[in-house]
């Protein structure tokens, strides 16, 4: 398992290296800052979950829908595009695990069809349609008719083109031979894990549907090593050219890279104690083969946030010796120009004097203006030295 994860993250590392640079080369663009996080907009008072019968059919933005059955022998994949249809048909006889799903939440009428085929809680319909949730476990057990699902929410963080941080929900269903997932658009863990399915010789096949949970989660959690990648060579970019040639630019990059490491952390931080309660709380859908494996994915959430503290550590640093060397940089000028100043205020004195619309005895003098140069100079000579004897200099 070791070996199949360090594979994993060092190909996500190559594939991140190539953003990276882009990411240092667009991080010298003028580019909006992402939005703050904001509450959930609800009406105060309101009654808590969605029924069914509110969820709308809409057609402006219909959603994708995947299905894949699988077993150790053979595995189907089908997009569909009459849900009611599809879901009125039952399941080949050879499936071992059912997967659904569904990338698009604006189009409610295919969310209602699943709720009603699969028998959702309205609570957790809410927190599906709801994109602002941080990841959570809800467990919801098997009462009378009810079965009892696990309802996980994860978080999916991934690096834009343009250099911007995007992260959003995906939300699971989990019963004992099936497995819902819902996200707004698509993501490369999502289509990694199909790709591993395609393999007959996958463990993921050979496994239940808490198993295949498990892998998308790990596929998620794993995908934040490429950013945190991407971070540890903007900061070497970013700490070379503030030692070489500190500009103003400097702080506005570092500036954007503890912003990014903090969107990271947010997504990061609360996946750790998701995990947590995946290999520690028992559940009648989740097998005890699959808590074994949260185990590890546990541990890589350990690292990330450890590297997350770490790079937060070093660009605080980093943006704390920025402010130092433009501070020192500004002082050196004004030290340099406090000491010309100093030095022309008794030449100014002198050229005052002799500059006097009025008659001066040293006037009349051949020799008083070479002499004025002189005194003047020595005076200029004799402060320099004094400036440099005291270290002023």
């Amino acid at each position: 398992m070791t070996k199949t994860t360090d594979r994993k993250r060092s190909s996500g590392s190559l594939k991140s290296t190539e953003h990276v640079r882009q990411g240092s080369r667009m991080t010298h663009r003028k580019r909006e800052p992402p939005r703050l996080p904001r509450p959930k907009p609800s009406q105060p008072g309101m009654a808590a979950g969605i029924e069914y019968h509110e969820l709308i059919q809409t057609t402006d933005h219909p959603a994708r829908v995947l299905c894949t059955d699988y077993c150790p022998e053979q595995m189907q994949t089908q997009e569909i595009t009459d849900t009611a249809a599809f879901l009125s048909i039952h399941r080949p006889p050879w499936t071992r695990v059912r997967w659904i799903h569904v990338e698009g939440l604006q189009d409610q009428g295919v969310i209602r069809a699943l709720a009603e085929k699969y028998q959702l809680h309205p609570l957790a319909i809410e927190d599906v349609l709801h994109i602002g949730h941080r990841p959570k476990l809800e467990d919801f057990q098997s009462i009378g008719d009810l079965p009892g699902r696990l309802f996980v929410i994860s978080r999916s963080v991934r690096l834009e083109d343009d250099g911007q941080l995007v992260a959003e929900p995906i939300s699971f269903f989990l019963g004992h031979t099936t497995l819902l997932s819902f996200q707004q658009t698509s993501s490369p863990a999502i289509d990694e894990i199909r790709r591993r399915l395609d393999n007959p010789r996958a463990r993921v096949r050979q496994h239940d549907a808490s198993f295949l949970l498990y892998a998308l989660i790990d596929a998620l959690v794993d995908h934040f090593f490429p950013l945190l990648d991407a971070s540890s060579e903007r900061l070497e970019v970013a700490e070379e050219e503030l030692l070489n040639r500190p500009q103003m630019q400097s702080l506005q990059t570092m500036h954007q890279i503890k912003r990014d490491l903090v969107m990271i952390r947010r997504s990061a931080w609360p996946m750790r104690e998701l995990v947590s309660q995946l290999q520690r709380e028992p559940h009648e859908c989740l097998s005890e083969i699959t808590q074994t494996y949260f185990r590890d994915v546990y541990d890589h959430c350990v690292q990330i946030i450890d590297l997350i503290e770490t790079y937060r550590e070093i660009a605080s640093n980093l943006t704390d010796t920025s402010v130092s060397m433009v501070s020192s940089r500004t002082n050196d000028i004004m030290k340099v120009l406090t000491i010309i100043g100093t030095i022309f205020i008794p030449l100014t004195f002198l050229a005052g004097v002799y500059g006097m619309n009025m008659w001066i005895p040293e006037n009349e003098w051949h020799y008083s203006y070479p002499l004025f140069w002189i005194v003047c100079l020595l005076i200029a000579g004799l402060m320099l030295w004094r400036f440099r004897r005291g270290g002023w200099l």
